[in-house]
């Protein structure tokens, strides 16, 4: 018989996994997006011999969004890319330590950034796109959402650090 805690662990998974196929979604629908504007450009630019701006504009304004949704939401711990030196060559004790230090730094600059950060996106809102009149403010947003989720995420990296009974070693790459 499962206990209440069990369960609420159960929740909590089905919770994170509904979370991160929201997560996929949303960047599944904004390449399909940059896709589109592409072939919508190619089409009216060479079919019917009209040029526009629009096209090439939401295209940018997708991809901004699609990278910093991604690295925010999306991207999973394990698959972003780090230099592992000290962890090929270090003990438990020291890839912790790394580990916290480089995780405590991340959290420090983001959040003294994130003020001015705050600044900026909300100055913006006096300036909007060429064609489509996005206004920047409003275009910017999604980098204090990626600047937050990176801090979150450090956080809690540094959270599991601490409550971890030691550090596995990671494997080194295969050649």
């Amino acid at each position: 018989m499962a206990s209440r805690h069990d369960r609420q662990d159960q929740r909590n998974e089905v919770r994170m996994r509904a979370l991160r196929r929201i997560a996929d979604g949303v960047a599944a629908a904004l390449l399909a997006v940059i896709f589109i504007a592409f072939i919508l450009q190619i089409v009216l630019r060479y079919v019917f011999d009209w040029p526009v701006g629009w096209t090439a504009e939401i295209s940018l304004v997708a991809w901004l969004w699609l990278v910093l949704w991604g690295a925010a939401f999306v991207l999973k711990d394990e698959d972003e890319i780090r230099i592992d030196l000290l962890d090929v060559v270090a003990g438990p004790r020291v890839r912790r330590i790394a580990r916290a230090i480089g995780s405590i730094g991340i959290v420090v600059l983001f959040g003294m950034a994130l003020p001015a950060t705050w600044d900026y996106v909300s100055f913006m809102k006096v300036e909007s796109t060429s064609y489509l009149k996005i206004r920047f403010d409003w275009l910017f947003s999604i980098y204090l959402a990626f600047a937050v989720a990176v801090i979150a995420r450090h956080l809690w990296f540094i959270v599991g650090l601490l409550r971890a009974p030691r550090v596995e070693p990671i494997d080194p790459p295969s050649t």
